[in-house]
């Protein structure tokens, strides 16, 4: 609610918006948009699995994350209960748009007001549910990567016109706030590439997924409401407690690699040379050590968390709007972060180590010649 009374004060709203939002010059409708953000903020990530994302993409229907499960449980007669209690009520609808923004209910129209108000919490740019993560997060891994100053950051947030030649109100920042901006887009770079997706984290994921695939009912989390609520940390952890004992339960082996810290190591992890002789060195890899050891042993790990271009509205020390793009080098070239790891079960780290030694260039440039026949039309 701090970011909405700062883009809200009326001392800092821009002229050519004013007559865009007529919400901005309603107190009785800033009071209630109020309320809306603060259970927005609070709802956003209701929907979450246990253990947050390591299992969504994986255990879930297609079409299904945790947005939509958030939105399910924002709109369910429980919480219809607490918005309708509430003076004035609120309507669940919105409060579900602010929550989880434009890209997870397509199907629903949104206002100019609605989607400035879910950038608040979800925007790729500075919502606040990043800079909360960010922040804490680093805090509790011990590292400084994601810390940012948030409160600069915070203090030069703006509704501001999309450009000098267009009025559609959008969120954006004074000139002032730039390189906080700029700062929080490094820290998630920093904290993807030296906390989530460290080679050691990712495989624990991976271990708590086939876990999960053999014990849950059909392999999957349930969409329903009411038997995703039976789901938690505490439900899943003693699960693996007791498969870890039982060498006939489902999920043992995973279960007991997890509690033992006995997980399958990285042997291999992406490297630009390798890149150069095959398009996806990775799977190679992979191919090559699962026929050699067994694929049972052996797991693959790519992914790729987007870069790019961050576009949002900047109001210049002369009162011009500017494109961040144009203002800052930096928010025009966030790098991707690419990773492709392999992963061998920790009894045959030795002799995959050896079979690397012997055979990676030989094998990455065989697997070149037969990417490059399979991609020929």
């Amino acid at each position: 609610t701090r970011i909405f009374d700062i883009v809200t004060a009326q001392s800092v709203i821009h002229k050519d918006v004013r007559d865009l939002i007529p919400e901005l010059s309603s107190q009785d409708g800033l009071a209630y948009w109020r309320r809306v953000v603060r259970m927005a903020a609070l709802c956003h990530d209701i929907g979450h699995l246990p253990f947050s994302h390591a299992a969504e993409k994986d255990l879930l229907p297609k079409g299904w994350r945790h947005e939509r499960l958030s939105v399910e449980v924002i709109e369910s007669a429980e919480m219809e209960e607490i918005w309708n209690s509430m003076t004035p009520p609120l309507r669940s609808m919105d409060i579900a748009k602010v929550a989880v923004g434009v890209k997870y209910l397509p199907d629903e129209k949104f206002s100019d007001w609605q989607t400035i108000l879910s950038e608040i919490i979800v925007g790729d740019a500075f919502g606040a549910d990043r800079m909360d993560y960010l922040l804490r997060d680093s805090h509790h891994a011990g590292v400084a990567y994601g810390k940012f100053d948030h409160f600069r950051l915070l203090d030069t947030l703006r509704i501001l016109p999309s450009s000098s030649d267009s009025k559609e109100p959008s969120l954006g920042v004074e000139r002032g706030g730039v390189q906080s901006a700029e700062a929080l887009l490094l820290a998630r770079y920093f904290m993807y590439s030296q906390v989530y997706l460290h080679p050691v984290r990712r495989m624990y994921d991976r271990h708590l997924i086939d876990f999960l695939k053999e014990w849950l009912p059909k392999g999957a989390f349930p969409t329903s409401v009411e038997q995703l609520m039976g789901y938690t940390d505490v439900e899943v952890l003693y699960a693996i407690f007791q498969a870890a004992e039982d060498t006939y339960a489902p999920g043992h082996d995973a279960a007991k690699r997890i509690l033992e810290r006995n997980h399958f190591k990285n042997v291999y992890s992406r490297n630009p040379a390798d890149a150069k002789i095959c398009a996806k060195p990775g799977l190679a890899v992979y191919d090559g050590l699962s026929a050699h050891i067994g694929p049972n042993k052996v797991v693959h790990d790519p992914h790729t968390d987007k870069g790019g271009i961050f576009n949002f509205p900047v109001l210049e020390r002369d009162a011009r709007i500017a494109s961040s793009v144009a203002v800052s080098p930096v928010l025009a070239n966030i790098p991707p972060i690419i990773i492709d790891n392999v992963f061998v079960a920790p009894e045959y780290i030795d002799i995959a180590k050896t079979w690397l030694e012997r055979n990676r260039d030989s094998h990455l440039r065989k697997a070149a010649a037969k990417q490059s026949k399979e991609d020929e039309p």
